[in-house]
């Protein structure tokens, strides 16, 4: 058992105190799509919870896990596009007291249209989410985990990664990075304690495309999408079980990520533009 004991303003913010045989985990980007469900796996799976996100919308979901589990859930809402953001959600970490078991590093966004047209602040505002703020939590957790010789991290990447993102050139290009990242970190700490899993999912039922300007005029946007609950699952399975890397969704998802390995790139774009361009929903 451990002496992990929480504070009266911990239990009363949470719900719940610590127990010593649940495990912390923290999920980013939790407030709703794959983070919550991602979030709704570890708690139904005996980890108490730390989920992070810069909306409103993460209190209810907090309230939400934690009804249904029983465990502490500490929601911290925080902007993870400002190093301030990335701190808070450390030190929230740190003063739980336990060893950070596993973390899912979820917090994305994107943006759909032609690179010259978008604002320029939308599309730092997707490097500073989805890369920055990536590369300085995990940095963090990272060196505490290989201290402890223990830990898992998820890592939400994209079959987007795999090919070039006409009229999400950012975005797609933000998943490359963390693919890339993700791999390069597995064979890094390959003789540690520590594993590192990539959860690729493909277009998936949740706020993304209309957050992205894309759901009602695009073909990816107006198309069938994969559940999050399954993608959660799988990427959670994945993470338990030390895979470096697992496709989230249905098998026309896998079959979308297997047929583009053997695509040339400009073959990839020219197909990513009749699913992206705006108009191409109608």
């Amino acid at each position: 058992m451990s002496e992990h004991a929480s504070s009266p303003e911990t239990t009363a913010a949470t719900g719940a105190a610590p127990t010593g045989a649940r495990q912390l985990a923290v999920v980013t980007g939790a407030s709703s799509g794959i983070g919550l469900e991602l979030a709704r796996q570890f708690a139904e799976h005996d980890f108490d919870l730390i989920v992070a996100a810069e909306d409103d919308e993460l209190a209810v979901a907090a309230a939400v896990l934690r009804s249904e589990s029983g465990g502490l859930v500490q929601p911290v809402q925080v902007d993870l596009r400002r190093p301030e953001g990335v701190e808070e959600l450390y030190a929230a970490i740190k003063a739980d007291g336990r060893p950070l078991a596993a973390i899912a590093l979820n917090a994305g966004h994107g943006q759909g249209g032609a690179f010259v047209d978008n604002d320029l602040a939308d599309e730092l505002s997707i490097i500073d989410l989805n890369i920055t703020s990536t590369v300085r939590l995990a940095k963090l957790v990272l060196r505490d985990m290989v201290a402890a010789d223990a830990g898992r991290v998820l890592v939400t990447s994209s079959i987007a990664s795999t090919m070039p993102g006409s009229f999400q050139a950012v975005y797609n290009a933000s998943k490359s990075f963390l693919q890339s990242f993700t791999e390069a970190l597995q064979n890094e700490l390959k003789d540690t304690g520590v594993t590192l899993t990539s959860l690729m999912p493909g277009p998936t039922e949740t706020e993304f495309f209309e957050r992205a300007d894309m759901a009602d005029d695009t073909l990816v946007g107006t198309s069938p999408k994969d559940d999050p609950a399954t993608v959660a699952r799988q990427g959670f399975d994945a993470l338990m079980e030390g895979k470096d890397r697992v496709v989230g969704g249905g098998v026309k998802t896998k079959v979308q990520e297997a047929a583009s390995k053997a695509m040339p790139d400009k073959l990839k774009a020219a197909m990513h533009r009749k699913m992206a361009e705006p108009g191409s929903g109608s």
